[in-house]
């Protein structure tokens, strides 16, 4: 072999302190998720080396016999994990898949309603500084101010007056379940397209935790990562009547050689999620999400919308201490070997780069195996390091408190 012998001891030495970050710490983004070593297995394999532009049997380039295997299982896997009629696995992430959705089903300045960023929507439902606001007329809609809820009168009333071509449901701050069936009827009122981004539920869906937009709307979106706890990448599923646009719209449309690796790391995901022990894994999530709000609840958080259905708690930090922000909360806990973002609460006063808020997600502590007992005991660390965030020694000591915690439920051990 003709590789450099010297080992990348730079590189390597990195990952080494990466994963004892991820096994000595807490990680409670809501977008984050710990893999199996199959998934990481695949993802790391010699499929990495092949190019496969097209699709199975359709394919560019030759040698890709096995390539279509590989992308047909995972294509059958998720369909049948979904009951959806069609599926692409290509989608590089869930921006690409929502994307992709828009090339295929909208024309440049058409209408689309979405959830307003500020409320809990993503960036790729109309942000005005992401493509999907600059190539489309985005009408937003938000959540009431007396509950935090979706505001569905409102989505009705400004169906009625805009007549979008296509509604877009699902959110990436919104700690409430999201009810497909209603959306469905607003679309079909106005003659619009239903598409649902479940990139944050796509699991809870799987697992049966989660009511599954499938049924109802014409596009799902999602990322494989998060709480599916897959790979890092995305995923569309659609009626079949939108096949061919959906793949069209992903190559050539919008990407070019797809990432076979990464679609074997999907397809081993789908076929973990479709385990009966994923059920539990997914009503954990939840379980633990409820008990992780109550907790911080008791240590005098506010919690937007009084609490969660799914797995993500969106803290309101004004009501534990008006002036910590999101920002300085997130650069202390990080410090305390806490790990979560900070994030805008509904109709925030401060900027998103400062924030009122965090958001808290429980996948990747239920994938470790913690409980409802622990996720008390998260709550006052992080208090405890928020209290006393001007004092070295004891955030040091948290952090010793945190790693203890940890080593009792380490992903990744040896």
């Amino acid at each position: 072999m003709a590789w450099p012998t010297d080992p990348d001891t730079e590189i390597f030495g990195l990952i080494d302190r990466e994963v004892q970050r991820q096994n000595t710490g807490l990680q409670l983004i809501a977008s984050e998720n710990f893999t199996s070593p199959a998934v990481m297995a695949a993802t790391g394999s010699v499929l990495t080396n092949k190019y496969s532009e097209g699709y199975p049997n359709k394919r560019y380039y030759g040698g890709n016999q096995v390539i279509d295997e590989v992308e047909e299982l995972a294509r059958e896997r998720v369909k049948a994990l979904f009951g959806a009629d069609h599926a692409n696995v290509q989608p590089h992430s869930g921006a690409n898949a929502n994307m992709a959705t828009y090339l295929a089903l909208l024309e440049p300045g058409d209408v689309v309603m979405g959830m307003s960023l500020d409320h809990g929507g993503h960036l790729t439902h109309g942000s005005p500084v992401n493509a999907s606001g600059q190539f489309y007329r985005f009408v937003p809609y938000g959540v009431t101010e007396s509950d935090h809820r979706i505001d569905m009168a409102q989505v009705r009333e400004l169906a009625l007056e805009h007549r979008p071509r296509l509604i877009v449901a699902g959110a990436t701050a919104y700690p409430r379940r999201i009810d497909p069936e209603p959306f469905r009827a607003v679309a079909d009122e106005v003659g619009a397209l239903f598409m649902f981004d479940a990139a944050h539920i796509a699991g809870l869906i799987a697992g049966g935790a989660h009511p599954s937009p499938v049924p109802y709307a014409d596009v799902v979106t999602f990322t494989t990562h998060k709480t599916l706890r897959g790979p890092r990448g995305g995923c569309i599923l659609c009626r079949s009547e939108h096949a061919a646009a959906i793949d069209k719209a992903v190559f050539p449309g919008s990407q070019g050689g797809p990432l076979e690796h990464v679609i074997a790391a999907k397809a081993v995901a789908f076929r973990e999620a479709a385990d009966p022990s994923f059920a539990g894994y997914a009503a954990g999530v939840v379980d633990n999400a409820r008990a992780l709000a109550e907790a911080l609840r008791s240590q005098g958080f506010g919690l937007v919308s009084g609490g969660t259905d799914n797995h993500l708690v969106l803290v309101d930090l004004r009501t534990f201490d008006d002036d910590l922000t999101g920002k300085e909360a997130q650069s202390v806990l990080d410090d305390a070997g806490i790990t979560l973002n900070k994030n805008t609460v509904p109709d925030d006063p401060r900027s998103p780069f400062v924030t009122s808020g965090v958001r808290i997600g429980t996948p990747s502590v239920t994938t470790q195996g913690m409980g409802t007992a622990e996720m008390g005991l998260i709550a006052e660390l992080m208090a405890r390091a928020l209290r006393h965030r001007r004092d070295p020694a004891e955030l040091a000591a948290v952090k010793d408190d945190v790693a203890t915690l940890c080593s009792k439920f380490t992903p990744y051990p040896g």
